[in-house]
């Protein structure tokens, strides 16, 4: 290691330090002239290296349910690092791994009694739609490999999960993906929905469209639909009341697989375990990530139904069903983080706080109705969407200095999708931290008026 690379490592305040790390979603060179740099966190604060306190309004990447270093995860953490550092889970297991699924089976709606683990929500994608048609061929229905997705879904950033997607800059850099996908309409209307709380009232008809697109291709070639219960990352959109009921049906009535992909919404931030218990709705598998250890260390997974699971298990014993997996599937450390959460949100009842906490959440996040260029609000469980106007020939740069201002002048990190601002804040949070987000938020949007 030479001079320069040593100071460089220790010398947080050189601009070159910046250089070598290309970081995803972010808009590089902007933010290596203003950096927004994190040191450490504790429940539901940030700090920069300068010691300032920064309210987290969106639980990291909607990962920290039980918010920032939780002692009970941590030590859970360094206990089995010292123990079981690593195991592969080709051919073998370990303890921890079989628990964390027990677990999570356990937790999930109708017979979801299956996980399946992976590393990330965009890896749970991929393996779901991989599981699907793996599963329609084993039963000898190989015509099935149409793939469903939904306009402004994100499913992650897998060749599938961009396949599947329907956000536009998620697809446009890469040229062609997938073949034999098509996608249902979103359903947003401002006009039909504006400053809703909780489900909105018009909508459940779009589920309808997947008739059409059954009409177009045949049932006989489409192999499952995904969608997410609410879309995040495109700005919090609400399914309409009855909707996932009618998509179920639908999916029922033409032999089509259902995934919910509740990468954001699984452990407790619409208030039930799942968002599938909310609407009482039971899919064919849950894609699952973030919430599951708190984020504190990478994991995803795939829960699926028992007859699906059981479709595989036929022929020789000693031979693999299905030929899919990842190197760190159950990590040792992934599953001990995990089942350290479970007893959080299971010991504090986070997720049934969360639905006591909605509507006062909603009151709150809708008092932000009036502000300048305040266009729409949309709340549900404990998220929450502030869509601004865009500012001529400059689409999102309202939002982007919202978001940049907040965190370097009010103390407040929160997510942004073009000029639409997301807040999803550890369920940890109380009443008087959602009134210091108000607050914080209030004087964002009035400075970037």
């Amino acid at each position: 290691m030479t001079a320069q690379t040593s100071r460089a490592a220790n010398d947080l305040s050189s601009p070159n330090d910046l250089d070598a790390w290309w970081l995803p979603f972010t808009a590089n060179r902007s933010f290596k002239q203003r950096p927004r740099m994190v040191a450490r966190a504790k429940g539901m604060y940030y700090y920069t290296p300068e010691g300032r306190e920064v309210i987290d309004g969106a639980a990291g990447l909607w990962c920290c349910n039980a918010g920032h270093n939780r002692d009970e995860i941590t030590q859970a953490i360094q206990a089995q690092a010292a123990e079981l550092d690593y195991s592969p889970a080709f051919q073998f297991g370990h303890a921890g791994g079989f628990a964390i699924a027990s677990r999570l089976a356990q937790l999930a709606p109708g017979d979801l009694n299956h996980v399946f683990f992976c590393n990330s929500g965009s890896e749970a994608v991929d393996t779901a739609l991989k599981v699907a048609l793996a599963y329609w061929n084993v039963k000898g229905q190989g015509s099935k490999t149409r793939l469903i997705g939904r306009e402004r879904g994100y499913h992650g950033v897998g060749f599938g999960g961009i396949s599947v997607g329907g956000i536009v800059k998620n697809r446009q850099f890469f040229g062609s993906l997938l073949a034999g996908v098509d996608h249902l309409p979103h359903t947003y209307n401002r006009e039909q929905q504006a400053f809703s709380k909780g489900e909105p009232e018009w909508g459940a008809h779009l589920a309808d469209e997947l008739e059409r697109i059954v009409t177009l291709h045949d049932a006989s070639t489409i192999a499952t639909v995904i969608v997410e219960p609410m879309a995040g990352s495109t700005g919090v959109i609400a399914a309409p009341k009855g909707y996932l009921q009618r998509l179920r049906q639908l999916c029922d009535k033409h032999g089509i697989l259902l995934i919910f992909d509740e990468v954001i919404t699984g452990f407790g931030r619409l208030g039930t375990a799942f968002a599938a218990e909310r609407y009482d709705v039971v899919p064919d598998m849950i894609t699952f990530a973030k919430g599951v250890n708190s984020g504190t260390v990478p994991m995803g997974g795939v829960m699926v139904r028992q007859e699906l699971y059981d479709t595989f298990m036929k022929g020789p014993e000693h031979m693999i069903e299905l030929f899919h997996g990842y190197t760190y599937s159950g990590h040792p450390l992934a599953c001990a983080a995990a089942l350290a959460a479970q007893d959080i949100y299971r010991d504090e009842k986070l997720f049934e706080r969360t639905k006591a906490l909605e509507p006062v959440w909603a009151d709150a996040i809708h008092s932000l109705k009036g502000l300048p260029n305040v266009l729409d609000i949309r709340t549900i469980g404990l998220v929450g969407a502030i869509d601004l106007a865009s500012r001529p020939d400059a689409v999102g740069a309202r939002a982007f200095e919202a978001m940049d201002r907040a965190f370097q002048e009010f103390g407040l990190m929160m997510r942004i999708t073009g000029d639409t601002i997301a807040l999803s804040p550890p369920l940890i949070v109380t009443e008087e931290q959602i009134g210091e987000i108000v607050e914080k938020l209030t004087k964002v949007i009035k400075a970037v008026a």
